[in-house]
């Protein structure tokens, strides 16, 4: 299918491989900066326009303008889900019905359960993306043109949409990220999405944040070293972003939050017992999940 993924463009208002990034944080500056260093035509739009402004000096073609919107063949949405969501429903009637748009939201559900109905009114293609990727700061003075290189993306399409297209609507899309040096892709439902980033991303950050407001935080200066800074990585974060994404994904980030909880307990009341061998058995468990993880 790739040798014909140009064809059935022709008489459209799109112009072939031309990129729209909306939003120019850590997500949408990455993806802007990719696209622009590998040539293509990228346009971005942004609601701070300082921001815009200086990403338009050497990150991207151009600015996204509604007038333009119809014609990218690619809309990248980088925002918070809510907000990108009022983006392209406010647009939708300016997408061409050739466009692909995705999303770069950390939850699927929400978005999708919004935008495959959206698009597939309004006759374009939508698939939800969430490119797992990033880095503990937040903002495009932190974005890189290298972010997403071996990085996975998980690949949500529309169900409902003829298997023949969701097909070829995949063998695009892939060909338009190839600049960004994806190192693998993985179709997934946004309901197995959803469960299963509640434990690899969202439960690393509620724990990170929360481990730090110890008083011991405060004075572990000369007492650390790789194991304090591995588990605080990502306790630095953007507030108002998470707190959007656990609240879309309550459900499966309780679920984590609690087994997580009566997992330590467990540890806890090894040592409040002076219970040294059921200590050992706890802690070679955990050895051994973890070798078992990393071997799949």
């Amino acid at each position: 299918m790739s040798g014909n993924t140009r064809e059935g463009l022709a008489g459209t208002s799109i112009v072939p491989g031309r990129i729209g990034v909306v939003g120019l944080g850590l997500m949408g500056g990455s993806f802007a900066k990719a696209f622009h260093d590998a040539g293509c035509e990228t346009y971005v739009w942004n609601r701070t326009r300082s921001t815009l402004e200086f990403a338009l000096i050497e990150s991207a073609t151009g600015e996204l303008t509604d007038d333009l919107v119809g014609t990218c063949e690619l809309i990248v949405l980088t925002t918070y889900p809510e907000h990108l969501v009022g983006w392209l429903r406010e647009r939708a009637r300016l997408v061409s019905p050739k466009a692909i748009v995705i999303d770069t939201a950390g939850v699927k559900r929400s978005v999708c359960a919004e935008l495959w109905p959206l698009a597939r009114a309004h006759g374009f293609s939508f698939v939800g993306c969430h490119p797992m990727a990033g880095t503990q700061y937040s903002g495009f003075a932190h974005s890189r043109a290298t972010m997403f290189r071996k990085a996975p993306m998980v690949l949500c399409p529309d169900p409902e949409v003829d298997e023949i297209e969701r097909l070829w609507t995949l063998d695009r899309l892939t060909a338009l990220l190839e600049p960004l040096g994806f190192g693998s892709f993985t179709v997934a439902t946004p309901a197995e999405h959803d469960e299963i980033i509640a434990y690899t991303s969202q439960l690393a950050h509620v724990v990170s944040n929360a481990y730090v407001k110890s008083p011991r935080a405060l004075v572990h200066k000369g007492f650390s070293a790789g194991s304090y800074l591995d588990l605080t990585r990502v306790a630095r974060l953007n507030a108002a972003m998470w707190a959007e994404l656990f609240m879309d994904d309550a459900d499966n980030l309780v679920a984590e939050i609690d087994g997580l909880r009566a997992r330590l307990g467990a540890y806890a009341d090894a040592l409040r017992a002076g219970d040294r061998d059921r200590l050992q058995e706890l802690l070679a468990e955990g050895d051994r999940a973890k070798r078992e993880a990393e071997g799949r």
